[in-house]
C-alpha cells in the first residue's frame, strides 16, 4: 500500500494542491487558503496549549490535595480539610473524564454564570485539570507517606512549624520520589487532551475526524496525528526525566524504618 502525502500540500477549500505546502503558519509564504499541513500545524498547537493549561491546573490542585490528605488530624481544622481534600479526590477519579466535560461545557456554566463568557478550550481543560488533580493528589500522598518517620521528628527537633516542615522538609522530597509516576501522568495529559474534541476545540483529533471526511486519506490523517501524539508524549518524557536526574539527591533511601531515617 503507498501512502499520498501529498494529501498535506492541497489546500482546504477545494483540494488543489497550494504553491508552498506549510504556510499559513508563521506568514512562510502567501498562500490564498491554508493547506492541511497548516491545519495540521495550528491543531498541534491547540492540543500542546490545552494539555499545558490541564497540568499548571492539576499539578497546583493536586499537591495542595496530596499534602493536605496528610495532614495529622490534631485539631478541628486540620480533620474538616483532611475530609475535604478526600472528597475532592473520590469525586474526580470516580467520573469518566468524557462525563467531566460535558458537565464542564454544558452543565455547570448554567449554574456558574461567569463560566459561559470562558471559551470552550479553558472549560476543558479546567475538566482535565480536576481530573487529573485527583490523581497526583493521591501520588503526592503516597510519596508523603514513604518518607521516613525520622523527617518529621527531625523537622519538630529543629522547631519548624508544620507548614514550614512540609514546605522545606517533607514536600521536597515527597516530589522527588513521585517523579515517575508524575512523568506518566503528565504523559496520560497530552493523550487525554483528545477528549478536548468533543466541544469542538479544534486539536488534532478533531483535525483528524474532519479531514479525514474531506479527504478521503483516513490512513495518511491518523498516522500523522498519530505520530504527533507520540512525539508530544516522549518530549513530555524526556523533560521530566532531565528534571528528576537534576533534582535526584545521591544515596537518597526511601524507608519506613526509623532506624534508617537519613
Amino acid at each position: 500500500m503507498s501512502l499520498d502525502l501529498g494529501v498535506f500540500c492541497k489546500n482546504t477549500l477545494d483540494g488543489e494542491v497550494v504553491d508552498h505546502c506549510f504556510s499559513a503558519l508563521f506568514g512562510l509564504a502567501q498562500n490564498s487558503d491554508p493547506s492541511y499541513l497548516d491545519w495540521l500545524m495550528k491543531a498541534w498547537g491547540w492540543t500542546l496549549a490545552v494539555a499545558a493549561l490541564s497540568l499548571m491546573i492539576a499539578f497546583i490542585l493536586g499537591a495542595v490535595m496530596g499534602t493536605l490528605r496528610t495532614l495529622p488530624a490534631t485539631s478541628f481544622l486540620n480533620r474538616w480539610l483532611i475530609r475535604i481534600s478526600t472528597a475532592w479526590v473520590e469525586l474526580f477519579r470516580n467520573i469518566p473524564i468524557l462525563v467531566q466535560v460535558f458537565l464542564w461545557y454544558h452543565v455547570i456554566p448554567s449554574f456558574v454564570l461567569p463560566l459561559k463568557s470562558l471559551p470552550s478550550y479553558w472549560l476543558v481543560s479546567i475538566a482535565l485539570g480536576f481530573f487529573t488533580s485527583a490523581r497526583i493528589a493521591e501520588q503526592v500522598r503516597a510519596g508523603i507517606q514513604s518518607l521516613p518517620s525520622g523527617q518529621t521528628a527531625a523537622a519538630t527537633a529543629l522547631g519548624l512549624t508544620t507548614l514550614q516542615s512540609y514546605r522545606y522538609v517533607i514536600l521536597p522530597m515527597a516530589l522527588r520520589i513521585v517523579m515517575p509516576p508524575l512523568t506518566s501522568e503528565c504523559m496520560n495529559l497530552i493523550k487525554n487532551s483528545s477528549v478536548a474534541f468533543a466541544v469542538s476545540v479544534p486539536e488534532l483529533t478533531l483535525f483528524a475526524m474532519q479531514a479525514q471526511e474531506e479527504t478521503s486519506k483516513g490512513v495518511e490523517i491518523y498516522l500523522a496525528v498519530t505520530l504527533l501524539y507520540a512525539l508530544s508524549a516522549f518530549a513530555v518524557n524526556r523533560v521530566m526525566t532531565l528534571i528528576e536526574k537534576r533534582n535526584r539527591i545521591p544515596g537518597f533511601i526511601v524507608s519506613n524504618d526509623a532506624s534508617l531515617a537519613h
